[in-house]
């Protein structure tokens, strides 16, 4: 067994009281100002957190982790540094935002740089529920993940060994302020159990490994552990007997689990980063269509214990609710103050990404949504990198099962899945109702009505 940083036989996730935080990152701005520069932003988070791992019954690992730290960024008109501290004591946060300003009068003039616009600093902070802590025993923690191993070993002789089940659970707080007057705090928590196995196939001998996992704000939401286990074996047993693929062109289905990858590389593409440095295949898309008519794409920042949710962006700009999307047609890019700048335009509360980015779901489940393939592929393993942000090309490694007449037929290995984003999004069939809400993007699955599906044979 691996013990890291074990601190005592339970996890506190007692964390320092907002006022405290706020005293630091206001000393950190009382040190800028006094040292010359024109703007600073000051930002501090401590986590607490602890993971275990159980592999065949074993510990493996029990990991406590007390994570602190303090970032300064610092503004000589256009001249900007940063540095940061885990330590928050005065002396050591005078001399980390010091070392900035030391290096800020060094740096070359950047003329879009700065804070965001002070009109656009959020002013209100609704609870949004996300923080539920979880005093777990160690002894549970490891009780919890022997449970989803166990029931992975039962569920099927042919589960022969295993990767492991894990425990995550971990809290966080932190303050955002800058130079404005702005001073934001979030404090919420994560909870997670996975189980990975494999599987081998008597006769030929053939192996198979996939997982399962499930990930919530409230540990109450957690899904039991056995039924995580079993979902992680019935997938591995149910890819034994993988075939070879003869390449064609054909429908392909992506679970809600996978979705969410099609959509996170539109987002790459309507992000600030990529449009400014024009490699993006939707650079100057705005108001056209580039999805199916019927997909509409949305921004719900204040969801209640949403994965995603946040009432400001790491700029402390007002996150809002958006359409992306509707009817197929790009309505706005996804901006911070910096990229903003660059194009023109203002930012759209995006620093930091998306919050909360939802697929409006369609009418049918994942049965139907095979149904209304027909035949062609369910994708359930992918590899590689995904899509090329600057042409849209996509090729990824996976693996799956085929499907005739509604009605999954044999699994499939060694195949891979290719096309161009921009055809991917316009040939979107339907989005399915089996919403995944594990994540910050919220998406049923996807069925994309014709890739290039290569295989060996």
């Amino acid at each position: 067994m691996q013990l890291v940083a074990a601190r005592n036989p339970q996890l506190d996730q007692k964390l320092p009281d907002e006022s405290a935080l706020i005293e630091v990152v206001r000393n950190a701005l009382d040190v800028a100002r006094t040292s010359g520069a024109t703007a600073a932003a000051a930002s501090v988070g401590v986590s607490t957190a602890l993971t275990v791992q159980v592999r065949k019954g074993e510990v493996e690992t029990v990991e406590f982790q007390d994570d602190r730290d303090l970032g300064v960024t610092v503004y000589f008109g256009k001249r900007k540094a940063h540095a940061s501290t885990a330590d928050f004591a005065a002396t050591a946060v005078a001399e980390t935002v010091e070392m900035a300003c030391s290096m800020a009068r060094h740096m070359a003039e950047d003329p879009w740089s700065g804070l965001a616009d002070a009109d656009r600093m959020a002013s209100e902070f609704p609870d949004l529920g996300l923080d539920h802590p979880w005093p777990l025993e160690v002894d549970q923690a490891i009780e919890l993940a022997r449970r989803s191993e166990s029931a992975a070993f039962d569920y099927d002789s042919r589960i022969h060994n295993s990767d492991g089940a894990s425990l995550d659970t971990r809290r966080g707080v932190s303050v955002y302020a800058n130079s404005h007057g702005f001073v934001g705090c979030k404090r919420g928590t994560e909870h997670s159990l996975s189980c990975v196995v494999l599987a081998k196939d008597e006769k030929t001998g053939a192996m198979q490994r996939d997982y399962w996992y499930d990930n919530v704000r409230l540990p109450q939401n957690l899904a039991d552990p056995e039924s995580i286990g079993r979902q992680a074996a019935q997938r591995t047993v149910a890819r034994l007997g993988a075939r070879e693929f003869t390449t064609c062109q054909a429908p392909v289905l992506f679970p809600a689990e996978l979705a969410r990858g099609l959509i996170g590389s539109f987002i790459g593409a309507i992000s600030g980063g990529a449009l400014y440095r024009k490699a993006s295949f939707l650079l100057n898309k705005l108001g056209e269509p580039v999805f199916a008519d019927h997909v509409r794409i949305h921004q719900q920042p204040l969801l209640p214990g949403g994965m995603g949710s946040a009432s400001f962006d790491r700029e402390g700009v007002t996150t809002q609710t958006r359409d992306l999307i509707t009817g197929g047609v790009l309505q706005g890019y996804v901006l911070g103050s910096y990229s903003a700048r660059r194009l023109g335009l203002e930012s759209t509360g995006n620093a930091g990404g998306v919050y909360n980015l939802i697929v409006e779901p369609g009418e049918l489940d994942r049965s139907g949504m095979l149904q209304e393939m027909g035949t062609g592929l369910l994708v359930t393993e992918l590899m590689g990198s995904g899509g090329s942000t600057v042409t849209g090309d996509y090729s990824r490694g996976g693996s799956g099962f085929w499907v005739e007449n509604g009605v999954i037929a044999y699994p499939v290995e060694n195949i891979t899945i290719a096309g161009n984003l921009k055809d991917m999004y316009r040939g979107i069939v339907a989005v399915g109702n089996d919403v995944d809400m594990r994540g910050n993007i919220r998406s049923g699955s996807i069925l994309v009505d014709r890739m290039t599906i290569a295989g060996q044979g």
